[in-house]
């Protein structure tokens, strides 16, 4: 009953109903004792129970003649709604770590936090130009840098502002000097200055980019100065160049200066620029643009332009200027575009929340700090606000209500009177970053039990392992890849877009492991090297959106199926272009429906499988189809199913076919298929696994892995030992397979082979199935539609999922707790288990010191999962 109350079962239309029962024709409307309303209510509505209606009735405060009415009815349901509300609401107050002070390697103010998208890590700027590089996982600094200006001498650089340029990898630094360095994250030279925007009349004190979330070569720079100046680059094509090149007799090694002038008047074609003065003379103190409102956001000290919105019109025409009042200005502001409020945090205590479209009075007052409010930041998930006092008190608002729902004091370290302080909120990690002068103080929230750790904010729908950069590379319907670490399980960078709005559907790597090719469902096959960039471009589908299911990179051909019956064919000769057409596959269409998959045999011995379950032997140098192999229909509608009953009829969609999925030949197995034995495998629909003889054209074995599932798919090791099939319920089974089928037999044998374990890592359908070698382990990588990555043990327990958070030195704590049977180099035993927990026997306690931790790696931590008592 709990599950599943009347009053939360109940449809509009029920509602509806009842107050036609109860109101009619009449306003005063009637009342009803207790049985008169149970029958009256449930012969009205005819959803749930008597006994319900009943339950109902006695929850509800009735009048003093024992009978309900519908104004007492409405207001036990909207109390009911409020109560539930407000408990959900304070579910959702973090709870937060003990604050952490990281080891500062700045000696002045930190000016700026920002956070690098392409390699998931952060970075702060001081204002004496020192540049330290965290780590996103740990926030553990990994590297320091002197920005260098030579316009300045260096103990007269001031940096005032930091801003990421994250769509064409740079980030933008401003000066008291009056100049906007724009230095390169991807040269060989880390941090090289690429352009100087300089002869700007005032220094910038702000600055905030923004780009076009479908059209990124559109973007917008926005700076607040000295002089109480707005002002806004726009960019027409800022992938391509931010501003003109200068002459060809210019200085290639030097910065290519730029002047503000020059962009005022319009010299450069690529962007052009927006200014208003609304603010006076007085500092403007933050800026932002805002895209859903096309609109340059800014505000002040002064009472009188507190907060400024520049209304961009049409291209060429001034901005339309809005100024808000307040009583003593404002230090701070911040924007939600789902509800589109703005904050902004008053000099008078006050936390102000306006409608950008009324200027009259603000439509919350958010009261409760005692000093003037220097920070405000929307948690824009949860519909909440963080805001910061100079009293050093944190407070967290629920922007419903507008009430406080958690202050923190005490917390935060003693500085002078007159203290810098930043506020950098992550909400994707839940970490919260303030400043104090030159000291950083990291926050962060415990995790919430009971949520699901993702590798992918979308469906996963492939997995790679590159053997020379030793990393995991996995695809996401997002059209998002990401590289990882195997050893620390740490995300190492991210490429977002790389087909647009396009599914990545499947990827493949080269020969030489530097090249990446991705297929999307535009049609389009790109070819990456691991700094992101693009070198061709393969029009696969002619055009047209397709859906691609495999990429077979081959010695002198790229092959590309799973949308028509014949091969698409790329030679390599014709890679001179960016863009490459396709070239005629020679053997010509020998299918009868569209070709999904194909395993390639050195030297030349190629098989296709189709959706109809047939399999073609091609030679790959003539192209030329040699032989064909069919299942047996006959033999396998006879053979009976386990967990069917003999009444039940084969299912007939498409699920349940002969497609074939996946193909992979035996390792080292040609002279067993010259005397009758197995030499290919192939799965697909009805859970089915097939073993196949190449050379004679049949089929060895035919054995159901999976029953009642759908489709599958697999993979297999390279030494030929493991067979691996997944399902659409995300459970894995490791065969095997290294003595099976390697003498002929009479007929088709339906006999499985040795099934050495069955694990269930994901809660969903199982996309893509990778084995690696990795530091001597045979390891098994695994994508489902859950949005994650699953690391496994061959054959073996799940270890961990990509994207899991490991706390203290000591302590690693596994996203979804699980421990292999099989054991690293640590030569431990086995641990004992007690309510799904791993606890370290107390007798190994003396080895695992925080030194000798520290040198295990992702996998033996992980498999150790030590827990520490709670009070420890």
């Amino acid at each position: 009953m709990e599950a599943g109350l009347l009053e939360s079962r109940l449809s509009m239309e029920d509602y509806e109903k009842l107050q036609s029962l109860f109101l009619g024709d009449s306003e005063a409307g009637v009342s009803f004792s207790r049985a008169e309303f149970i029958e009256q209510a449930w012969s009205a509505v005819r959803r749930g129970s008597r006994e319900e209606y009943g339950l109902l009735f006695d929850s509800v405060v009735v009048t003093q003649e024992q009978r309900i009415d519908w104004e007492r009815l409405t207001s036990f349901l909207l109390l009911g709604l409020s109560e539930k509300e407000e408990n959900e609401r304070a579910a959702t107050v973090p709870r937060w770590q003990p604050p952490q002070t990281l080891t500062p390697p700045h000696r002045d103010p930190v000016q700026q936090v920002v956070y690098l998208r392409s390699s998931s890590r952060y970075l702060s700027v001081s204002k004496g130009g020192t540049l330290g590089v965290w780590a996103g996982e740990d926030f553990a600094l990994l590297q320091t840098h002197r920005l260098h200006n030579d316009s300045v001498r260096p103990k007269d650089l001031w940096v005032t502002a930091m801003v990421v340029l994250h769509n064409v990898n740079k980030i933008a630094v401003s000066f008291t000097s009056k100049e906007l360095c724009f230095y390169d994250l991807l040269s060989k030279q880390q941090f090289s200055c690429q352009y100087k925007l300089q002869g700007l009349r005032y220094a910038p004190l702000s600055l905030d980019y923004w780009c076009h979330p479908t059209y990124p070569a559109q973007a917008v720079l926005t700076m607040g100065d000295t002089g109480g100046q707005v002002s806004a680059i726009c960019f027409r094509s800022a992938q391509i160049s931010l501003f003109e090149r200068p002459s060809p007799g210019a200085e290639t090694d030097s910065a290519d200066i730029i002047k503000w002038k020059e962009l005022v008047e319009g010299r450069h074609r690529c962007c052009y620029t927006l200014r208003h003065r609304a603010h006076g003379h007085v500092w403007v103190r933050r800026v932002r643009f805002l895209g859903s409102l096309e609109a340059l956001l800014s505000c002040s000290t002064s009472p009188q332009s507190s907060m400024v919105i520049g209304w961009r019109e049409k291209e060429g025409e001034p901005l339309r200027v809005t100024a808000f009042h307040t009583e003593k200005g404002t230090n701070d502001l911040d924007h939600h575009s789902g509800m589109n409020l703005i904050a902004t945090a008053g000099i008078d205590n006050k936390v102000l929340l306006w409608n950008p479209y009324v200027i009259s009075k603000p439509v919350g007052v958010l009261r409760g700090h005692m000093s003037s409010v220097t920070a405000v930041r929307f948690i824009v998930g949860k519909k909440q606000l963080i805001s910061f006092s100079k009293d050093k008190v944190l407070r967290l608002w629920d922007v419903a209500s507008q009430l406080c729902i958690q202050r923190i004091a005490g917390i935060f370290p003693k500085t002078q009177e007159e203290c810098h302080t930043l506020l950098f909120l992550s909400e994707e990690r839940s970490r919260l970053l303030l400043s104090f002068n030159s000291l950083l103080l990291l926050m962060e929230a415990k995790r919430e039990e009971g949520r699901r750790v993702t590798s992918h904010e979308n469906s996963v729908t492939c997995v790679l392992y590159n053997s020379l950069f030793r990393q995991v590379i996995s695809s996401d319907s997002g059209s998002s890849v990401i590289c990882w670490l195997v050893d620390t399980g740490q995300k190492v960078k991210q490429f977002h877009r790389c087909h647009g709005d396009a599914e990545i559907s499947t990827m493949a790597l080269d020969g030489t492991q530097t090249r990446l090719f991705t297929a999307g469902t535009d049609g389009v096959v790109k070819i990456w090297d691991f700094n992101g960039h693009c070198h061709h471009r393969l029009n696969a589908g002619r055009d047209q959106a397709v859906d691609i299911s495999q990429v077979l990179v081959l010695k002198r051909t790229v092959l590309v199926m799973g949308w028509e019956r014949m091969l698409t064919v790329f030679r390599l000769p014709s890679f001179s272009q960016f863009f490459v057409q396709p070239s005629e596959w020679k053997g010509g269409v020998q299918h009868n429906d569209d070709v999904l998959c194909a395993a390639f045999l050195p030297p030349q011995t190629l098989v296709t499988g189709s959706y109809d379950g047939e399999l073609t032997v091609w030679n790959n140098s003539t192209e030329n189809a040699l032989r064909k192999l069919r299942p047996d229909p006959e033999r396998e509608r006879s053979r009976p199913q386990t967990g069917q009953n003999h009444t039940d009829t084969p299912p007939q969609d498409s699920e349940s076919s002969d497609g074939v999925s996946r193909l992979f030949f035996l390792p080292g197995r040609k002279g067993v298929a010259t005397v009758g034995g197995a030499d290919l495998v192939s799965c697909g629909g009805s859970g089915l696994v097939r073993f196949w003889n190449t050379v004679h054209s049949g089929l060895v074995a035919v054995f159901t892995a999976h029953k009642d599932i759908g489709s599958i798919i697999m993979t297999m090791t390279a030494c030929g030992r493991y067979l691996i099939t997944a399902d659409m319920e995300g459970t894995l089974k490791t065969w095997g397979i290294q003595e099976y089928c390697l003498l002929p037999s009479d007929g088709v044998t339906s006999e499985a082979p040795e099934l050495l374990g069955s694990l269930r890592p994901h809660m969903d359908c199982v996309t893509h199935l990778e084995t690696c070698l990795h530091g001597g382990r045979l390891l098994l990588l695994s994508a489902s539609a859950d949005c994650s990555v699953a690391l496994s043990y061959l054959p073996g327990d799940t270890v961990g999922v990509f994207g899991q958070v490991c706390v203290c030195d000591c302590v690693s704590v596994c996203a979804q707790p699980q421990v292999c049977n099989r054991y690293s180099s640590t030569s431990v035993e086995a641990p004992q288990r007690r309510k799904g927990r791993t606890i370290i026997l107390s007798e190994f306690h003396n080895i695992f010191n925080c030194k000798t931790f520290k040198k295990l790696s992702f996998l033996d931590k992980t498999i150790l999962n030590i827990i520490t008592p709670p009070n420890n």
